[in-house]
């Protein structure tokens, strides 16, 4: 017969009558000296007699009553098995690879697997992945998603003891462990949580870019019938979402949305975009518009000053498009066309004096532009120089090594007496120098990054920006005056306004007229992209000045190793999809690749059925990409993948720790994917 072993508090408790026997053993003495022989003869024979009984039932119930346990456990036994395999709750045992050991019938009920299934757990909950199980953290949490229902897997390693080798010495708990897996239906919670964030409030702010020039392109009996029209195609578009909207100035309104109807529009990628771009009433130009939308702040103040955050910065990329903030991520949407120049010069005039008070408030003034200096940053840091200079205040633009393509320049402006050695510093001097009584003045860029010495920025709290590029998701921050118009052609046509208004005084000398008029021929290719009214009174006010056009051109001719260069990065180009020019210039016994880079993209625009052009080059271990277009394709949106920017059709990026291999399938990859989402 199978021996049971009885647990040590039944034994001890069949074992109580022989220690009581032992006790009156030892009183029979004690009965003998206290009450007489008499006494403890009886005692005698009553303890016989205890002891006949307590052994005869010691003999006969010992197996009955281990029975008895026996049978009690396993019934016990049975009830629990069935308690857990009925349980309410859905719970089931896997190994550590995610096997399935067993599952109780809830679970299986909500799995829709029998009792029998011993596959992975991920053929039931795909989100249960092999990462996600427990591993050095004995517990984890998933939530999973089975049918409309939504659970979370609440999981834990268990050591089982009993499993644990004693005989062989197998002690390693890994080896002997199994993962406990709980399902708690959450769907209601969840659906609470989504309502919750579907219903939150989301303001934004929307601007008519161009108000004034579509309005006077149109005959005054018919402007408020264009106003009308575009007032009630806005007013529709948010009412249709169950949104508010308000009319907040002539040109700006202010609106209220859920975020779920936030997500429609952008699925439809904001169709108000270009259904104001229909009304047309006999207007020339057609109304377009700019939204800042911002959200993810529990407080409505901050996501108001986020949107008019938003709004600015949509303005500052030329207009067109919605930029939408949540929290500190950004989103855009449209900026497909060209930003529609502005005819008035007020804005000019008013940044030209608000940089002379800003000026004048300090001891000395740093200008630098972007790394790689083109004529362009060099020009534009020589006009904001003679502006300083003009009102006595010490001036230098920032600037270690100028590239060969600008070189000639810079050592013309040193050789020459009137401005000297001092004129240019490098980056060292300039940290040994600023003080908290310097301005710094940023030509040509936006970004931080790009700057000639991002140091400096972070020096001073008089930052001045000045720069002609569509701005990006990383801006220069706490600028005390920022002036960003993406319509102007280069940062020299805006520097050329700014010395117009800057003092009465001013009077820009020929080589100065030199320097800013290049940087306007090289941004618009000669004056063939880009360029606008404004542009060419920029370079008519130069020409006064002593521009010579003849000189700049002997100064900035090509050597034979560029036109080579160019010539076999033409020859080699790869037509992508269609209409994409892609091609390699080699940067060897090159001392600009870069400038050869944008020149043999422009080439490139040359060819019949090239919508746009990227030439790729490695330079200083870096791979720059130039890209140019002529109108139907915004290069800006492309470039801004890669984390470069730029305007609608030219732009440029830059790829750190990358091949040239790997940048040209990440650029196709790039094209593709955004013609898949129809954003080019």
């Amino acid at each position: 017969m199978e021996q049971f072993e009885i647990t040590n508090q039944v034994r001890k408790y069949i074992q109580t009558p022989i220690w009581l026997s032992l006790c009156l053993v030892g009183a029979i003495p004690v009965l003998y000296v206290t009450a007489g022989k008499k006494a403890a003869y009886v005692g005698i024979v009553l303890l016989a007699v205890y002891l006949v009984i307590t052994a005869v039932l010691y003999r006969f119930q010992r197996v009955r009553l281990a029975n008895e346990l026996v049978s009690f456990a396993a019934q016990y036994g049975q009830v629990q098995h069935r308690l857990i395999q009925e349980l309410v709750l859905p719970y089931a045992l896997l190994d550590l690879r995610g096997g399935v050991l067993w599952m109780n019938d809830e679970f299986a009920g909500i799995a829709g697997k029998d009792l029998n299934f011993h596959k992975n757990i991920a053929a039931i909950f795909p989100e249960i992945t092999n990462a996600k199980l427990p591993g050095r953290d004995p517990r984890t949490e998933v939530t999973v998603v089975k049918g409309e229902n939504t659970y979370r897997a609440a999981m834990q390693k268990l050591v089982m003891k009993e499993l644990i080798d004693m005989e062989n010495g197998d002690q390693d708990p890994e080896k002997n462990s199994v993962i406990a897996i709980y399902l708690f239906d959450e769907t209601e919670l969840s659906e609470l949580i989504e309502d919750r964030d579907n219903n939150r409030i989301v303001c934004g702010m929307l601007c008519l870019d161009n108000y004034e020039e579509a309005l006077e392109s149109v005959d005054e009996l018919r402007k408020s019938l264009l106003l009308a029209l575009i007032e009630r195609k806005i007013n529709k578009y948010f009412t249709d979402v169950d949104g508010i909207c308000r009319k907040t100035e002539k040109d700006k309104y202010f609106f209220i949305i859920r975020k779920k109807a936030l997500e429609d529009l952008e699925a439809k990628k904001f169709s108000i975009l270009e259904d104001v771009k229909t009304v047309n009433v006999g207007n020339e130009i057609s109304m377009t518009i700019s939204i800042g939308i911002a959200f993810g702040s529990h407080y409505f103040i901050q996501n108001a000053e986020a949107a008019r955050g938003a709004i600015e910065l949509a303005l500052g990329r030329g207009g067109d498009q919605v930029v939408v903030k949540e929290g500190y991520n950004t989103r855009y949407f449209g900026g497909k066309t060209e930003s529609v120049e502005k005819y008035t010069r007020v804005k000019a005039r008013v940044k030209a004096h608000a940089l002379k008070e800003i000026i004048s408030s300090k001891n000395e003034v740093f200008i630098m532009g972007h790394k790689i200096p083109d004529v362009d940053a060099l020009g534009a840091a020589v006009g904001i120089y003679r502006c300083s200079r003009t009102i006595d205040k010490p001036a230098a633009i920032v600037m270690d090594n100028p590239p060969d393509s600008i070189r000639p320049m810079v050592e013309g402006f040193k050789s020459n007496p009137d401005y000297g050695e001092h004129m240019f510093i490098s980056t060292r001097e300039a940290r040994e120098r600023i003080n908290s009584g310097t301005v710094v003045v940023v030509v040509d860029t936006n970004k931080p990054n790009y700057t000639e010495c991002e140091d400096l920025l972070r020096r001073t709290n008089a930052i001045v920006v000045l720069d002609h590029h569509r701005q990006g998701r990383e801006v220069i921050q706490n600028a005390v005056l920022s002036y960003i118009e993406p319509y102007a052609s280069s940062a020299c046509e805006m520097v050329a306004e700014v010395v117009q208004y800057f003092d009465e005084a001013l009077k820009i000398r020929p080589l100065e007229a030199d320097a800013m008029y290049a940087g306007i021929m090289v941004d618009t290719s000669n004056f063939l992209t880009r360029t606008g009214v404004r542009t060419f009174e920029a370079a008519a006010y130069l020409r006064r000045n002593g521009a010579d056009v003849t000189r700049i051109r002997k100064m900035f001719r090509d050597n034979m190793e560029d036109i080579q260069a160019k010539s076999r990065a033409i020859a080699e180009a790869e037509i992508f999809a269609d209409c994409f020019a892609i091609s390699e210039c080699k940067s060897d016994g090159l001392k600009s690749p870069t400038v050869v880079a944008a020149q043999t993209a422009n080439e490139l625009l040359s060819v019949v059925g090239v919508k746009a052009s990227f030439v790729l080059t490695d330079y200083n271990q870096m791979i720059y990409i130039s890209a140019r277009a002529i109108d139907e394709i915004n290069v800006q949106l492309i470039m801004e993948r890669l984390g470069g920017g730029g305007h609608l059709n030219i732009a440029g990026a830059q790829l750190p720790d990358t091949t040239m291999a790997e940048a040209m399938a990440l650029l196709k990859k790039t094209i593709l994917q955004m013609q898949e989402e129809g954003d080019i």
